[in-house]
This record gives structure tokens, C-alpha cells and sequence, in this order.
């Protein structure tokens, strides 16, 4: 497996204060992004999501069921640009994303550009895919019936995230983070814990190098209903999706990545708790590190001195129920700022 030497080229946070100007375009990204995902900092705005396979004025909210939101210049992404992203203000002011009065935090990932055709499951995909970040978007349409869908990964996802695009249903979250996940599911725009009440969202099968599989439920395989999925599979010294036991201490659980964190999302999962999101652009981390929830609409929060991120991963620094409820279980999602150590050995700290 290579080492990713620089995250960067694959995902990356950026942070600006909203100025009303329609349109606007936002830089500093490094590349052009397939997928965007952006958030009001100061209000109770909804997350916008929008990615280049669906098209970047058609906006998702991970904090709701709703179907997409086809809107331009109308407080929404309206296109990707080499650098970045262009938004609108919004006709009325519309807070989501460059209101005057607020500030925001967009979250980048670079996946394949284009989408091309994928036949590798029985129902065919369109994937845009990077095989080197381990990250693809799939569109799909939904055909009732117990099926497969081709990702374009090469390697097992760890992650695959759906939602119906033209329905008003659950975001679906598989992480192979979770015992027995294949016949359960957990969702992301809900605090509720991981449920084995059905079985027919994966077809009770774990994803394969070339295909994940779904099965009857209506938030995976409704019969012609229309599905994205964001899949993802671990990098070294760029990505992680794993698990962990919180232990209720001050000096709470050490969670090694291989790599300093840019961005880490954790949930409980044997109990009701909300996902909750840090990233390294924020000012504030490890001394008071401010947070959003994908499944709320609330503004960024923060407390002292509750999770340092460290070179090589992230710990908890105070006992409790926000990621470290003594005996309870986690999943986490990370994505890397610097590889700990790189491709050629070397500390990314010494170079």
C-alpha cells in the first residue's frame, strides 16, 4: 500500500466570512473538488452538500431526509472551479452559505471528475473514482430487488454513505467500524444508535474490491429511485474509519491514525448521541475546539480542553458522554493534515 505524502492534493478545509456578493467565488482549495460540503458556522443553517456526479447546484442537507435541491445563485453552490467553489447569496439573504453577517466552513474532497459507466454490479453506476484517496461517488437507480453496485475503488470500502436524491428519506451509513454492520445500519442525519432491526439495506453482505450491495429497504434500493453514494476506502497516512470503547477519564482514549487529523467525525453507536465534527482550520483545536453536528442544523460549539489532535491521531481529554461515555462504543471517519510518517520514512514532522 503507498503512503499518501500529501492530503492536501485529496482534501482539504477552507474557512471565509460570508460577504452577500451573488455570485462568489471561493479559492484556496488546491484543486477542483468533486465533493463539497459546507456549513454556517454562526446559525442554525442546514448543511449544503453538492458533488460533481449530481451537479454542483443540486444540494443535499445531511442534517434532514429531504430530496435534493435543485437552486441557483439562490444561497446554494452553483459551480466548482479549479481552486474552489462559486455560491450564491441567496435571493432573501439565505444564510447557508454567504450571508454577510456569518462565517462558514466548506470541507473538500477531490474524488475522479467525470463520472464514466460502471457494469462491475448487477445494476450499472455512474462513478467518478480516485483510486489513490480511495474515494468515489456512485449515482445508481434503485430496482427493488436484492442487487450490487459497482464503486470503482479497486479495494473494499470501509464507508459507503447513501441517500435517495429524488425521495424525502434517511441518509444510510455502512462502516465496517461496526460488528455486524452488513445486517444493520445507523443513520447520519439521526442520533440513533446502530440497529440490527433490518437486514435488507446491504443485503446483509459486506462490500467487496468492485462492489457494495444493497437490498429492498427504501433508503438503499427503492425501485426506481435514484441514489448517491459517497464511498471510501483507508489510505495510509491519509484516511481512517475506525472504532473505539470511551473510558469516562480526564485521560480518556488514544485513538492512533497514522497521521495528523484535518478532520474527524465520531458517533456513538450502542446509544443515542449526535455525530459530531472537528477539523484543523477552526481556530480553537486543542485548546477549545469547536465543533459541528452533520445531523443538526446548529451552529459551531465548543468546550475546553475535550480532544487534542496529535501528530499521530486524537484523544480525549475529558470524560463524558460527547465522545468518551465510559464503556460505550464509537465509529470515527479521519482524514489526514500530515502522514506521520511518508512514503519514503521519513517523519512528516522532519522534512
Amino acid at each position: 500500500m503507498s503512503i499518501i505524502d500529501k492530503p492536501t492534493d485529496y482534501f482539504n478545509t477552507i474557512t471565509y466570512s460570508g460577504n452577500g456578493s451573488n455570485p462568489r467565488t471561493l479559492t484556496g482549495v488546491g484543486f477542483q473538488p468533486d465533493w463539497t460540503w459546507l456549513k454556517n458556522r454562526t446559525d442554525n443553517n442546514g448543511h449544503t452538500l453538492a458533488d460533481s456526479v449530481r451537479g454542483a447546484n443540486k444540494t443535499l442537507s445531511s442534517d434532514g431526509t429531504a430530496a435534493e435541491v435543485t437552486d441557483k445563485d439562490d444561497g446554494h453552490l452553483d459551480a466548482f472551479t479549479s481552486d474552489g467553489f462559486t455560491v450564491g447569496a441567496g435571493a432573501s439573504g439565505d444564510g447557508r452559505v454567504n450571508d454577510g453577517s456569518h462565517t462558514y466552513v466548506a470541507w473538500n474532497w477531490l474524488a475522479g471528475g467525470t463520472a464514466s459507466s460502471n457494469t462491475d454490479g448487477s445494476i450499472t453506476s455512474s462513478v467518478s473514482a480516485n483510486t489513490d484517496a480511495g474515494f468515489s461517488i456512485v449515482s445508481y437507480t434503485g430496482t427493488g430487488a436484492n442487487a450490487t453496485v459497482g464503486h470503482g475503488l479497486g479495494s473494499a470500502p470501509k464507508v459507503v454513505i447513501v441517500k435517495t436524491i429524488d425521495a424525502a428519506r434517511d441518509w444510510t451509513v455502512y462502516h465496517g467500524g461496526i460488528s455486524g454492520m452488513a445486517g444493520g445500519y445507523i443513520i447520519l442525519n439521526a442520533s440513533d444508535a446502530f440497529s440490527t432491526a433490518f437486514s435488507t439495506i446491504w443485503n446483509n453482505t459486506n462490500p467487496t474490491s468492485s462492489v457494495f450491495s444493497v437490498g429492498t429497504a427504501n433508503t438503499s434500493n427503492n425501485l426506481n429511485s435514484n441514489y448517491i453514494a459517497y464511498c471510501f476506502a483507508e489510505k495510509q497516512g491519509y484516511s481512517k474509519f475506525g472504532s473505539y470503547t470511551g473510558n469516562g477519564s480526564n485521560d480518556g482514549p488514544f485513538i492512533y491514525t497514522g497521521f495528523k487529523p484535518a478532520f474527524v467525525i465520531f458517533k456513538r453507536t450502542d446509544g443515542t448521541g449526535n455525530w459530531t465534527l472537528l477539523d484543523n482550520k477552526r481556530i480553537g483545536y486543542n485548546g477549545s475546539n469547536y465543533w459541528l453536528e452533520p445531523n443538526t442544523s446548529d451552529a459551531e460549539d465548543s468546550e475546553s480542553s475535550w480532544l487534542d489532535l496529535l501528530s499521530n491521531g486524537f484523544k480525549f481529554t475529558v470524560g463524558g458522554t460527547l465522545g468518551n461515555a465510559s464503556g460505550s462504543s464509537y465509529i470515527y471517519m479521519a482524514f489526514a493534515e500530515n502522514p506521520f510518517v511518508t512514503s519514503t520514512g521519513v517523519p512528516a514532522t522532519a522534512r
